[in-house]
């Protein structure tokens, strides 16, 4: 079975698609199958692309995510995925509250998967300035190779 990986923050437009985008670059870097995705607990922005310095960040680094697009977590991706992993403690307390019974998904926190990094979130960049999403990147990139490195494992 190919592990799926879904990347959930609030709105989808900024650090769960910089997961996404992390993730999928590590995956290709490994040739690791892996199925990526990402979205968000509300949907405020459904159907938007990410925020432009989400997408000015992850193009630095080789990844263009001009052709993503905001949506929000359903039902169905608690039994689509193999991993749900949360950007924050808020995000994942709602991933917990929204799950179905019997799911069988692991649900964690994406900054457990980082030694030393355990219980943080990633901070939203929305409000900030470009800086934000660097450090975001930087956060969600320590995590991909982490999550890539498990997943290798078998």
């Amino acid at each position: 079975m190919i592990a799926s990986v879904l990347f959930v923050c609030l709105g989808n437009i900024c650090r769960s698609p910089l997961a996404e985008a992390a993730m999928r670059a590590e995956a290709a870097r490994l040739n690791l199958p892996v199925h990526v995705d990402s979205a968000g607990t509300g949907d405020w922005h459904v159907g938007d692309p990410p925020d432009r310095r989400a997408q000015a960040v992850a193009m630095r680094h080789g990844v263009d995510i001009s052709g993503y697009r905001g949506r929000q977590v359903k039902a169905d991706d608690f039994r689509r995925f193999t991993h749900l992993f949360a950007l924050d403690g808020q995000n994942l307390r709602d991933l917990r509250r929204i799950a179905p019974a019997g799911h069988g998904a692991h649900l964690g926190l994406l900054m457990d998967m980082v030694p030393g990094r355990e219980g943080t979130g990633v901070t939203d960049p929305y409000y900030g300035d470009e800086a934000g999403f660097d450090e975001t990147w930087a956060d969600v990139t320590a995590a991909a190779r982490a999550i890539a490195a498990l997943l290798g494992q078998g």
